[in-house]
């Protein structure tokens, strides 16, 4: 944490767990005997309970968005740059809530959660979830909040796939939905990039099909390796050039070996080595087949448009030029089936050099989209 907090930020926060007690049918048909969500608020909710805001997170994100959770914190929450006062999502003007979806490993329920069934981790005995089971949960955790209707639900990557399953599940529970950086279905491609990963993961030797935990280890080479390759995905090919180029690590001369000759060698070996000691393998597992089952419109023949037909909320769909994870194109396939539908939405394309992760970054034209969007957002809810 810097030493002085800036004036932008939420500052310190207290993470939050709320617990489910009642059994929770999935859609893959099995249930959970009852459920854990963590949870983070940033803001005062008003009087009228207008001005809730809700936060969904990506693929290896949680529900520390924005502030600190202590002075020894490296870093702020994945969000600080959209999160706090000033901020296009404002925490003067607007109560933030931002929850951790079950089958992740940063306190809700997920494979590394005990079985009360057996007293052991679950494992890959945690029943399979989905977008949509996320959703319902966060639907759980409004109630528990007494927040009947959002202001905005607001999401990028996976995040964003979140956000159109709100619109389409709980049309009246949303008055805006802010979509950034996602497609309505993976790719062919992008199947495959989470299949790769995941069979890094399984086949690592010290995987123990899923019960690593019992063996007091984890399967650190695949998830490392699953990482390196996701992150290659998130970068764009100018963004890598720009960062690394083909520079040598500190200048030196080749090994003529395999060890590290590269920068951005060093650079991946870092994100991968680092990102082992934050996350469960299991759970990687778990949320990358999420994003590979997510298409609302297979039960529709394949027609968007029908899919989207509940939606009454106003849309906001952004998407970034070098992002080729979930291209432009995908975004404007999101656009043009809510106007078939015959639904209000706003569309922009940002120029950014940063790839998939620009969501993520103080792009300033992308800040200036969300202050405009979100200032419309306030004026509506009374802030």
């Amino acid at each position: 944490m810097p030493a002085v907090i800036p004036t932008d930020s939420v500052g310190l926060v207290h993470p939050q767990t709320v617990d489910f007690p009642e059994p929770l049918t999935l859609e893959c048909g099995r249930s959970l005997p009852g459920y854990t969500l963590a949870y983070e608020t940033y803001g005062t909710l008003n009087a009228a309970r207008s001005n809730a805001i809700l936060v969904c997170h990506a693929l290896s994100g949680d529900h520390h968005a924005a502030g600190y959770h202590s002075v020894d914190d490296r870093k702020p929450g994945w969000w600080e740059t959209m999160i706090g006062p000033g901020k296009p999502i404002d925490s003067n003007r607007f109560f933030i809530v931002c929850s951790n979806f079950i089958g992740s490993c940063r306190g809700s329920t997920g494979p590394a959660s005990i079985d009360p069934a057996t007293g052991e981790p679950w494992g890959l005995n945690f029943p399979m979830v989905t977008v949509r089971d996320w959703v319902r949960t966060q639907a759980a955790l409004a109630d528990r909040l007494g927040i009947a209707q959002w202001a905005a639900v607001v999401g990028g990557s996976l995040g964003g796939m979140q956000v159109l399953e709100w619109a389409m599940l709980y049309p009246e529970r949303l008055r805006h939905a802010v979509v950034i950086a996602a497609a309505p279905r993976l790719t062919a491609q992008n199947i495959a990039f989470n299949e790769v990963c995941r069979q890094a993961i399984m086949t690592d030797p010290d995987f123990h099909e899923g019960r690593y935990y019992a063996h007091g280890t984890k399967p650190r080479r695949g998830l490392a390796l699953a990482r390196m390759i996701g992150h290659i995905t998130y970068l764009s090919d100018d963004a890598m050039r720009a960062k690394f180029g083909r520079d040598t690590r500190n200048g030196k001369a080749f090994s003529f070996g395999f060890d590290v000759d590269f920068e951005v060698e060093s650079y991946l070996r870092y994100q991968g080595s680092r990102f082992v000691e934050q996350f469960d393998a299991n759970s990687y597992l778990y949320i990358t087949k999420a994003l590979d089952y997510f298409d609302p419109a297979a039960a529709y023949g394949g027609d968007l448009a029908a899919a989207f037909a509940p939606i009454r909320a106003s849309v906001l769909v952004i998407s970034f030029s070098t992002d080729w994870r979930f291209s432009p194109e995908r975004s404007r396939g999101i656009v043009q089936a809510l106007y078939r539908a015959g639904r209000e939405v706003a569309y922009a394309e940002i120029e950014a050099a940063h790839g998939h992760d620009s969501f993520l970054l103080p792009v300033p034209q992308y800040l200036a989209v969300m202050s405009a969007y979100l200032e419309r957002i306030a004026q509506e809810s009374g802030r």
